[in-house]
């Protein structure tokens, strides 16, 4: 049987991530009413860190504990890979030994080569290029408060970078309008914005991208690794902060999320990350839900529509 894999969002079609949205939902009313089901039962995890997380560690281990499974944590000081091995012989040792395998890296080309040379799913939990388990919580929040996203309007405000990406491929997955505002220089990658057609503008105004707007989505302006250009992307990117006279030119029932975390004071305001508009906490607890579902579909294959 052919391994599926979790690189990007266009890894699944549509209505396989509608099949994950709805266990999603269905896991997260479970864990409300005190149930723990063992879908995963003496499944293992490996867990590849070589980029720091809160939220990615906390919600892949406590969510295989949660399945009945474990997760092992490895960093760059734990492993072989962080003396040299090759990506290709990692893979083909660990593969043998977890039943998926989760990676947070910033070379998104060692997590396809991983994939290439594993027996077992490997999970995409971020890259510099995209972060698609972010954008399966994201999703899961907007829907839960909102209800369908297909046809509603996001808009994207601040860097064109890996989060700013996913939500290109989310608005060809999920069929939503995005507009995106970013300064000259930071544009996201133009493949993306290009396979996905009328369905995503790029702006220069973040005003004009709000207007209207179902959701609002930023992210930090200087990411790991960019620390250096921290002064110079101050500068750049001080007018698309998200703060409440921006908020204000959105849809009257608009949502505000931050993947987190946040730096409050630049990207966006203490007002709008605290206001009643602000999803962010919900959106941080739904990657649990998400990437339990999301485990179980990879793991248990034609079972997991009997659950």
């Amino acid at each position: 049987m052919t391994v599926r894999h979790f690189l990007s969002l266009l890894d699944f079609k549509t209505d396989e991530h509608r099949r994950v949205l709805r266990r999603a939902a269905a896991l997260k009313a479970m864990k409300v009413r005190g149930e723990r089901p063992e879908s995963l039962r003496h499944r293992v995890l490996g867990m590849i860190f070589e980029k720091a997380s809160t939220r990615t560690r906390v919600s892949f281990e406590a969510g295989m504990v949660q399945l009945g499974g474990s997760a092992i944590f490895l960093s760059p000081r734990d492993t072989q890979l962080g003396r040299g091995e090759p990506v290709e012989d990692s893979a083909r040792v660990l593969s043998r030994m977890v039943d998926a395998v989760m990676i947070r890296t910033k070379d998104h080309a060692m997590v396809e080569t991983f994939a290439a040379h594993s027996r077992v799913p490997v999970i995409n939990a971020l890259t510099d290029y995209n972060h698609p388990c972010q954008l399966l919580a994201d999703v899961f929040t907007f829907e839960e408060h909102r209800g369908a996203i297909a046809g509603r309007k996001v808009a994207w405000v601040g860097d064109g970078f890996n989060m700013c990406n996913t939500y290109i491929n989310a608005a060809r997955v999920f069929d939503f309008e995005l507009s995106i505002a970013c300064p000259a220089g930071y544009d996201p990658d133009p493949a993306l914005v290009e396979d996905a057609g009328a369905r995503v503008h790029l702006l220069r105004d973040p005003r004009e991208a709000v207007v209207g707007a179902d959701l609002v989505v930023t992210d930090v302006w200087a990411s790991m690794g960019q620390e250096e250009e921290s002064a110079r992307r101050r500068v750049d990117f001080a007018p698309y902060q998200v703060n409440g006279a921006l908020m204000a030119l959105a849809a009257p029932d608009a949502l505000f999320m931050h993947c987190l975390p946040a730096h409050r004071g630049e990207e966006v305001t203490d007002e709008v990350m605290e206001g009643a508009q602000s999803v962010v906490w919900d959106e941080a607890e739904a990657r649990l839900h998400t990437q339990k579902a999301l485990l179980e579909f990879l793991l248990l294959g034609d079972a997991f529509d009997r659950n």
